[in-house]
């Protein structure tokens, strides 16, 4: 079955701005209808390889047709608003929904010593291949925001050596493709940087409280940027060169997915005001992975009401639904 045209994305006149279409994304009333998926959510701790444990849950729909695993962005969570919203509904559509945490994100500090950085994919996508193995005989299928985006591509980087044997379609939202350059950005907007600055220094803090032999991030916390907080970390507790080899080790580079044969989605905001949306111009792609650039949305946003489905949401659920079972 041939995939469904793309959904028109034009929402209200003052909905068009994409400082308040990536704000709507977190804003919390979102997460609050009822929900099924939340209600039948089993807490599971992963093994994700070389005693690491991620925390994760599972929400087995009475009828799948299929697992979906959400992948949050940076300093966000498993009950991220986006991903609660959107897994909602992707759950109510007939869809398991396995939601993960990465390491030191949603509270979970405790669960290892070492520190969360963005290069830590095995342990991801040990993860990953341990939800999609829950239902084996079913499709999975994965949606990544953000962070998350980046993870999911990486991932579709890594099934080119290393299959996940069930797994159907890859969506990657607002992803992190060059880190180099996204990553200091964060810095030129103000209020996206207060935003992280707060997230990241209560995480660290904690970490620091649970670890107080292993860490002191004194000297971190005196910094007043991403970038100056990176550089202290990077310089104290992780073992990379410097920035530039901090960063490409989670870069997805032009020919990573060149070769990859599952279907992908890669859908981005003209002027996502996080991230330059433009470096998604510098992969080269196989007919398989679909690049969409809207001229509408935010960073995780892509909005036509304030209580209605996304642009994405109903763009997935047509395409899981032309998927071959």
């Amino acid at each position: 079955m041939s995939p469904p045209p793309l959904p028109e994305f034009k929402p209200p006149l003052l909905m068009r701005s994409a400082f308040a279409q990536t704000a709507m994304a977190s804003l919390k009333f979102r997460a609050r209808p009822a929900s099924l998926m939340r209600d039948r959510a089993q807490p599971l701790i992963v093994d994700a390889g070389d005693g690491v444990r991620l925390k994760a849950s599972y929400s087995v729909h009475p009828n799948p047709r299929g697992t979906v695993i959400f992948l949050h962005g940076w300093e966000g969570s498993q009950d991220s608003t986006y991903v609660l919203s959107c897994g909602r509904r992707i759950y109510e559509a007939g869809y398991n929904i396995f939601r993960l945490n990465y390491r030191d994100h949603g509270g979970t500090q405790a669960l290892n010593e070492g520190l969360f950085y963005a290069g830590r994919f095995t342990e991801v996508f040990n993860a990953v291949k341990y939800g999609a193995g829950l239902a084996p005989n079913l499709p999975c299928h994965i949606i990544g925001f953000s962070m998350g985006g980046n993870f999911a591509l990486r991932i579709v980087r890594q099934t080119c050596h290393e299959q996940i044997d069930n797994l159907g379609h890859v969506f990657s939202i607002s992803p992190v493709i060059d880190p180099n350059k996204a990553a200091p950005q964060v810095d030129e907007r103000r209020f996206v940087q207060r935003y992280f600055l707060r997230k990241w220094s209560r995480s660290l803090r904690l970490k620091q409280s649970l670890f107080p032999d292993l860490y002191d991030f004194t000297d971190v916390f005196e910094q007043k940027t991403i970038m100056g907080m990176t550089d202290v970390l990077i310089g104290k507790y992780l073992s990379f060169g410097g920035r530039k080899d901090f960063f490409d080790a989670y870069r997805v580079w032009p020919d990573d997915l060149s070769a990859a044969q599952t279907p992908t989605s890669i859908i981005m905001a003209k002027y996502d005001p996080v991230l330059p949306a433009e470096d998604i111009w510098t992969l080269n792609l196989p007919d398989n992975i679909k690049r969409i650039m809207l001229d509408y949305g935010g960073h995780n946003g892509f909005f036509s009401s304030l209580n209605g489905p996304t642009w994405y949401d109903n763009y997935m659920l047509d395409t899981l639904a032309s998927f071959k079972q």
